[in-house]
């Protein structure tokens, strides 16, 4: 398997650490609002990744955090803190605020049946390991301290800034990040911050009360339950700059060892072309896209491109998935009511799909790839009715475990508004027999004309009319 690797930037062989496991770390939701179809995207990608990987016989460990505190308005160490700020306007206590957003969290995701990491730590549970943390970056001189605030010294970290394409300088940093005075370089970041009087978020230190930097809690997380090396690290392209850089400046700084083999990101999405955000008018919440599309072409949109090129939003997108999911939907009913044959043209396309579908995955997880492999499988299917039982069987069990893969429920008892498709036109030939016998031939013909043009097509014989699916 290859994947785009964002610290060489170039596709690499997927080695993991121990043979046939992975340690595999995502950065999650910061649990200030409900999760916008742009998180639902790049969560979608580990998703599918998560599920690649156990299908092909690896041993996944996936963390993926909740950030509850130190994540400020400004991602360079100033402004509020989203959690306290949203909470504030919101007239509540912090930390009901996160209960319920982690609440709805859980239930969007759940829809669009995106599985559940194995922890969700949270960054205020892990307190007395981030001062740890600090405490060693202190001891060994890659950190200071200024009026009870921590700033990690990148001109001690050699590397810093390798992960970035973006060239950092002392010339060009301070355009990009508020120029703090009390810190040595500007690029400097915040390990520990002092919370200032009245403050609501808090905790006790060797350097007085404070809380966590938000670059820190991803650090201590992840090696806490993945160790010092992690096979993968996983986030949003917007982390390439700055998050991420820092994650292992303090990481490597900390340990002398390499933090993480494999980074990978995910680019951004766009609404009707412009990028999303709330002056735009255009922030679009997972939660109200169900009231008007199913969950299943939601995520079917969410994962039919690649994860590092950008997508655009718009409904004739949804469209276009919703034809292919209901192609798909459609062919599994026929499959279930097809009485078979004694064909067995199938079996050569059940190990064709297979091989395709993984050489797609393998390909830096090229899920277009895999989604048109399963469409051209679903097309040979459609024109193949006529094989043995068990290989229909066969067919329509790797069409559901492929896009189950991809995150796609096709459990057509959990569809509601489909119609049995064998049902529906055994009906309409009964119809079309019933006019041929009374002589209404150019009706019989416009029903069979009419069925082309949807893709089936009627077929008389000896012993009866038959259908099948257009070539």
């Amino acid at each position: 398997m290859q994947l785009y690797n964002s610290l060489t930037r170039k596709k690499e062989e997927f080695i993991p650490i121990e043979k046939k496991k992975v340690r595999f770390y995502s950065c999650g939701q910061t649990v200030y609002e409900d999760a916008h179809i742009g998180n639902a995207r790049t969560y979608s990608y580990w998703d599918v990744l998560v599920r690649y990987l156990r299908w092909r016989g690896y041993d996944v460990f996936w963390v993926q955090n909740f950030t509850d505190v130190g994540h400020l308005t400004d991602d360079a160490d100033t402004g509020e803190d989203k959690i306290i700020k949203t909470a504030i306007a919101k007239d509540i206590q912090p930390m009901v605020l996160v209960e319920k957003q982690i609440r709805k969290f859980y239930e969007d995701m759940d829809k669009l049946n995106i599985q559940r990491a194995d922890i969700y730590p949270r960054a205020t549970g892990e307190i007395p390991e981030m001062i740890e943390f600090v405490k060693d970056l202190l001891a060994k001189e890659y950190a200071y301290e200024v009026n009870g605030t921590i700033y990690f010294d990148v001109t001690k970290f050699s590397n810093y800034g390798e992960l970035s394409p973006t060239t950092y300088s002392e010339e060009t940093v301070g355009a990009r990040i508020a120029v703090n005075p009390e810190k040595k370089d500007p690029r400097d970041f915040a390990l520990w911050i002092k919370a200032p009087e009245g403050h609501l978020m808090k905790w006790p230190s060797p350097w007085g009360m404070g809380y966590p930097g938000w670059h820190l809690e991803c650090s201590v997380m992840s090696q806490k339950y993945l160790g010092t090396t992690l096979d993968i690290h996983a986030g949003g392209i917007d982390h390439l700059h700055l998050h991420h850089p820092n994650e292992i400046a303090q990481s490597e700084a900390r340990t002398g060892q390499k933090f993480v083999n494999y980074w990978i990101h995910a680019a951004f999405l766009t609404v009707n072309g412009e990028r999303m955000g709330k002056s735009k008018g255009n922030f679009i919440l997972v939660r109200d896209l169900f009231k008007e599309f199913d969950p299943m072409v939601i995520r079917l949109f969410l994962v039919n491109s690649h994860y590092r090129k950008s997508v655009d939003f718009n409904n004739d997108a949804i469209s276009q998935n919703q034809v292919l999911l209901d192609r798909i939907r459609t062919s599994l009913a026929a499959l279930k009511q097809a009485n078979g044959g004694k064909e067995k043209v199938l079996r050569e396309s059940i190990t064709r799909v297979t091989t395709d579908f993984i050489q797609a995955m393998d390909d830096d997880l090229n899920t277009v790839g895999a989604i048109q492999a399963i469409m051209q499988f679903v097309k040979s299917v459609n024109n193949a009715f006529d094989n043995e039982r068990h290989l229909l069987a066969e067919a329509s069990d790797l069409i559901v475990t492929l896009m189950g893969i991809l995150g796609i429920d096709l459990h057509i008892t959990d569809v509601q508004g489909v119609i049995p498709l064998h049902s529906l036109i055994s009906l309409i030939i009964v119809l079309r027999n019933d006019l041929r016998n009374i002589k209404q031939f150019k009706l019989a013909d416009e029903i069979r004309s009419k069925l082309i043009d949807i893709g089936i097509q009627l077929e008389d014989k000896p012993e009866g009319t038959i259908w099948k699916f257009k070539s």
